[in-house]
């Protein structure tokens, strides 16, 4: 299975804590999007630096496998960064044409650029022949209809993509309502890359659903589902383990989380800010109630959010 890519969740501090504690249980990650801003991407020294950290292979020792993820429709930037990560040892690129953010798709990025198609093959065709890595795509069906994927798929079957991962919404649907498995069951065949399954995968029983009615996929991709419950991929892949067992592995995920965000972030409030957008999700998995879990999310110091944690994880 793969790890989806979450902004400012799925970093590599999640991704090595989360191989420290389930080794072997993600096979593969794809990082969240490197964004092609001029500003950023041609600078130099510390600001590269902090710009490409997550997928510096010497801060991802000991992480998940991952593949970076560029966000962008500028074809000059994206073969350059996507050369330098190659430099980087990295085989594999994968190219974000799903973020569903106001802000991206506005600029006819991410999902934003799915409404024009002649667009992603001016792309596609700038970039593929000058690319020393694979590329994989990361889509949904659409901007605002779901049918925009259907023009789409002879553009992407004209270029040796490594895989096309779709999330059966569209850009204007965010994540709210139901992923359209009708529409994704019509592409999936059509599709000369291999198929990877992205959305609402938050249990074994939803994975087997759509392993039982797409038997054609390549793999599954789960986001939020790791994040709600981090046991979840050792279910997946056949572990069986008791309420308490998966409960002590998730306190230990939690409280090893904490331990790391301190140590890495350089003051209390990114330490704070950080701790709570995990805990917001991550508390779901514990056997407490939101009462208590957003007493957390009320705290203002560290000391109290920490004190607070620990006490719901003993």
């Amino acid at each position: 299975m793969i790890l989806a890519p979450l902004q400012g969740l799925t970093e590599v501090l999640f991704r090595r804590v989360y191989e420290e504690c389930f080794p072997g249980a993600i096979a593969m990650a794809v990082s969240p999007f490197l964004s092609l801003t001029h500003n950023i991407h041609h600078s130099r020294g510390s600001a590269r630096q902090t710009y490409l950290a997550d997928v510096l292979p010497e801060n991802n020792a000991g992480s998940i496998a991952v593949i970076p993820q560029i966000l962008g429709r500028e074809a000059e930037e994206f073969v350059e960064l996507a050369g330098m990560l190659a430099d980087m040892g990295y085989t594999e690129v994968n190219w974000n044409i799903g973020c569903p953010m106001r802000a991206v798709t506005g600029k006819h990025r991410g999902s934003g650029i799915l409404p024009y198609p002649e667009e992603v093959r001016q792309m596609l065709d700038a970039v593929v022949p000058r690319l020393r890595c694979r590329l994989s795509i990361k889509t949904r069906l659409g901007l605002r209809e779901k049918e925009e994927i259907f023009k789409l798929v002879p553009i992407f079957n004209d270029y040796p993509i490594a895989t096309v991962t779709i999330h059966p919404r569209t850009g204007k649907q965010q994540y709210g309502g139901q992923p359209d498995l009708e529409v994704f069951g019509q592409v999936m065949p059509m599709l000369k890359a291999p198929v990877v399954y992205n959305g609402d995968i938050c249990t074994r029983a939803d994975a087997e659903r759509i392993r039982t009615l797409f038997p054609g996929i390549s793999e599954v991709m789960i986001g939020r589902g790791v994040l709600y419950d981090p046991t979840l991929p050792l279910r997946l892949r056949g572990d069986t383990l008791t309420d308490g067992e998966a409960r002590e592995k998730s306190r230990h995920f939690v409280r090893r989380m904490i331990e790391e965000i301190n140590l890495r972030l350089p003051n209390d409030e990114m330490r704070t800010r950080k701790t709570k957008e995990y805990w917001a999700l991550l508390w779901k998995t514990l056997p407490i109630s939101e009462l208590q879990a957003r007493s957390v999310l009320r705290a203002q110091e560290l000391a109290a959010v920490d004190n607070l944690i620990e006490q719901f994880i003993q």
